[in-house]
């Protein structure tokens, strides 16, 4: 599918630098550099080769650059591009790509490169999402598993896996063509062990999604607890910086504070929030409310208990609430350094985990047990993970459509309804890669990426 028009953006971050590239793809943007550079004619010289020259308006000198083009079909878009490196101020590339869009080219939609390239067949869907995914990764897990899925190997096996399914299609469809005569021609059994060959497959895809997603997106790690627990202490802990004020007045913190570190190869993003407590102050009520939210929301509650000032049966209560949330939680009891012994020879056997976050004892020791939660194992070359959510729900609705094909073999449903359940099962494969797709689904994943991308 070729485009008429040309799009131009900056691909490299916005701000200050050392280098700037903007970015030019369509059937004229060649030409519409050539009308502004100033240096060889970029018309005249062979594909995936750089120059030197300036970039013009009229009379008026924007820039020194260096100029790579890229001819035909040999870019990654499929089309003729250019990327122009310029001096990284954004003034000057403000400039480059006003005068640019004076030729007659128009800026880009977010990820419209990743889109062409896409429509010109450079790769499929699923490994036009894993660019963005590589672009985003944030630990080397995240981007060899969206490096290993841009590789194609996932779309490959869901590829394999439509190939087979399409073939029994075909037959049963034959059969349909002859429904008077009662012939089979897809062999119901020879069909039933496909399906259940392909339903392992699907469901191993299907049980790395909680494995993948933590990979892609981190773990969200809130910190709950009773006013004056040792929450914004903690969470400075942890992050090994003052990032959050710390006071022995109650409800000082009345607002969500984030921060992120990389432990064991996972984000783990942490949440201070607001202490848990009724009040009368309204501005602290809204915090205590928005803290309730992230609770529901969290992948895992660190909640702290004040070990100084908390009795076993408050202890209790507050646990009570905790298990309501359904939400995979640690018990951490704090000020462990001045705490009643008999209280902690208590705990001891209520899977606590004992810190000081002030003195920072033990907090390896909370790090370890978060690590303990999610047991991630290291993402190799090749490795087959469904880290996409969208790809997650696809896995889902194509297993239950093969599902509804065995049950109506079980039951001698006619041909002409396994068919359908098993186009339906083919249309969610092909969701996944995009042979079956339609423009809002494209509009919506493209639109999540960078404008240059």
């Amino acid at each position: 599918m070729q485009h008429s028009d040309t799009i131009v953006a900056l691909a490299t971050a916005q701000g200050i630098s050392a280098i700037a590239v903007i970015r030019l793809s369509g059937p004229d943007a060649i030409d519409l550099v050539q009308r502004t550079f100033r240096g060889k004619d970029l018309r005249e010289q062979p594909s995936h080769t750089i120059h030197f020259g300036t970039i013009v308006d009229g009379d008026r000198m924007i820039d020194e650059v260096l100029v790579a083009i890229f001819k035909g079909n040999r870019s990654f878009t499929k089309e003729p591009s250019v990327e122009i490196s310029c001096h990284g101020s954004p003034v000057i590339a403000k400039e480059i790509i006003k005068v640019l869009l004076k030729q007659g080219a128009r800026l880009a939609e977010p990820g419209e490169y990743t889109k062409r390239a896409f429509l010109n067949g450079r790769f499929d869907l699923a490994q036009a999402e894993a660019v963005a995914d590589l672009i985003h990764a944030e630990t080397d897990n995240a981007r060899q598993a969206a490096l290993n899925q841009m590789r194609g190997g996932f779309s490959k096996e869901i590829a394999h896996l439509r190939e087979e399914l399409i073939h029994f299609a075909s037959l049963i469809e034959l059969e349909l063509d002859f429904g008077e005569e009662d012939v089979e021609f897809a062999k119901r059994d020879d069909l039933r062990h496909l399906i259940e060959r392909i339903q392992s497959y699907l469901r191993a895809l299907i049980q790395s999604f909680d494995h993948g997603n933590v990979i892609k997106n981190g773990v969200p790690t809130v910190i709950a607890g009773k006013p004056n627990a040792g929450k914004s202490t903690l969470l400075n802990a942890l992050l090994n910086e003052e990032k959050a004020i710390v006071s022995d007045i109650p409800g000082t913190t009345r607002d969500v504070i984030e921060d992120e570190m990389i432990l064991g190869g996972i984000n783990f993003r942490f949440i201070d929030t607001a202490g848990l407590r009724e009040t009368q102050d309204v501005i602290e009520a809204m915090g205590v409310e928005r803290t309730r939210e992230r609770m529901k929301k969290a992948s895992v509650i660190l909640y702290l208990i004040d070990l100084s000032s908390t009795t076993s049966a408050q202890i209790e209560e507050e646990e009570g609430t905790l298990k309501e949330l359904g939400i995979p939680y640690l018990k951490v009891g704090n000020k462990i350094d001045k705490a009643d012994p008999t209280l902690v020879e208590t705990l001891r056997s209520h899977d606590f985990t004992f810190i000081s976050a002030a003195g920072k004892t033990n907090i390896q020791g909370l790090k370890d047990r978060l690590l303990d939660l999610f047991k991630i194992r290291t993402v190799t070359t090749g490795d087959v993970l469904v880290t996409n959510l969208r790809h997650y729900q696809n896995l889902l609705q194509t297993n239950d459509a093969l599902t509804r094909v065995l049950d109506s073999m079980d039951n001698g449903i006619t041909g002409d309804f396994l068919a359908m359940d098993i186009r339906q099962a083919l249309h969610y494969l092909g969701e996944i890669t995009g042979s079956i797709t339609t423009e809002d689904l494209l509009d919506n994943i493209f639109s999540k990426f960078c404008i240059g991308k």
